[in-house]
This record gives C-alpha cells, structure tokens and sequence, in this order.
C-alpha cells in the first residue's frame, strides 16, 4: 500500500514535474530553484515537495547553498534530491526482485559468470531489433532513456553516463556478476556501431559508460 499512495502523489501534474526536474538535475537541488523551474511560487513548491519527501519519492538535507561558511553565510537552505528507495507496484503483488535474486545466487554459486553474459550479449542484440545497430551516442541515449538509464552526457569526458541502474537492487547483492551481465547486454545492444561501452564504476551512478569508438586507445 505504501508504494500504490506514493505513486499516487505524482498523479498531480506539479508534483509530478517536481519530481521530475529534481530527479533530473543528479544533484542536491534548493526550493527556489526548484519553484523557478516549474513556474510556481517558492512557498508552493516547497509544500509539495515535503510532501514527496514524507512518501519517500526525494530525500531532503539542509546546507549553505552560497557555498560559504562562518559568520555572515546566512542560514543553510533545504535542498532535495532523488530517493535511492524503489517503488513498484503489481496488482495483484508479485514478488520478481526475490526470483531475480535467487537466479543471481544460484548463476554465481555455479560459476555461470560467461553464460550468463552470453545470454545477455545476445538479448541486447535482440533489443536492437530491425533497426540495427545505434548509429551514434544520441541514438543510444534514447534507447537507453526507454529502458530506464537515465543517460547524461558528459561532454568534457565525451561520455554517456547512466544515473540508473535497472538492475540496481540485485546489482547490490551480486555485483560482478550483474555488472558483468550489463555490460555484455550493453555490448549486444551497440554491436556493430561506432559507439563501445566500458566498466567505469562511480558511487551512484550505472557501471557502464558508453564512448565513441575512435575515442577508445585500446
């Protein structure tokens, strides 16, 4: 029931596009800026996004937006950002996040690291369906957007980076073994393209960063 009501909360359009914009953004995002966004007043925005706070959708922290410290900073302004916590809803329930786990420990138990990512090379492959292969980093971006990624591009490193990992709840309990299953699906998926896909493991963010070709020295 909890996650049916916070699922609910994004059915109003404002809540929704708060959300949506401090989802977005990767990073600790202040009330104004969120209001400024959005196009309501400060104090508005600020009621509803407490409110996706106490549903568990954003988590909130206080801190001096101005960046400065001591005498004369001014007061620490609360910011919000993105919850780590899940919500899914089925009706009626079901429960694939404990199946899912239980493949991934019986898969790593038996040493199954190389079928596994076979089989997931091969199901990227399928995901391009006739389309063929992603022509560059921007087709890849939007399929990637279409699976759940959340893709950003960095363009001093020239890299596509992924704020999501789909797979992050069984990622967290297995993660050589699901890491190594994402990138080979990833690798299925810009098969033939000029685009390749490498580990590049950083503290929230997907394990795998996509590149142009000519970029990789190897």
């Amino acid at each position: 029931m909890e996650d049916i009501e916070a699922i609910a909360l994004l059915q109003d359009p404002l809540r929704r596009r708060l959300y949506e914009f401090v989802a977005a953004q990767g990073r600790d995002v202040g009330r104004g800026e969120a209001a400024e966004a959005v196009g309501v007043a400060r104090t508005l925005a600020a009621f509803h996004l407490d409110k996706l706070v106490d549903a568990g959708l954003l988590e909130a922290a206080s801190r001096r937006l101005t960046g400065r410290s001591g005498p004369g900073a001014g007061r620490p302004a609360k910011v919000y950002r993105r919850s780590p916590a899940e919500r899914g809803v089925s009706v009626p329930a079901r429960d694939y996040r404990t199946a899912a786990g239980l493949l991934a420990e019986a898969a790593e138990t038996a040493g199954l690291d190389m079928e596994l990512q076979d089989a997931a090379r091969r199901q990227g492959r399928a995901l391009r369906g006739r389309r063929g292969p992603c022509g560059d980093l921007d087709d890849l971006a939007k399929t990637l957007a279409d699976r759940g990624y959340e893709p950003v591009m960095d363009d001093e490193a020239g890299v596509l980076r992924m704020r999501n990992c789909p797979f992050h709840a069984v990622a967290e309990q297995f993660p050589p073994l699901v890491c190594g299953m994402n990138l080979a699906l990833l690798e299925g998926l810009v098969e033939g393209s000029p685009v390749r896909v490498r580990m590049d493991p950083r503290p929230g963010w997907c394990c795998v960063a996509a590149a142009p070709s000519k970029n990789d020295e190897h």
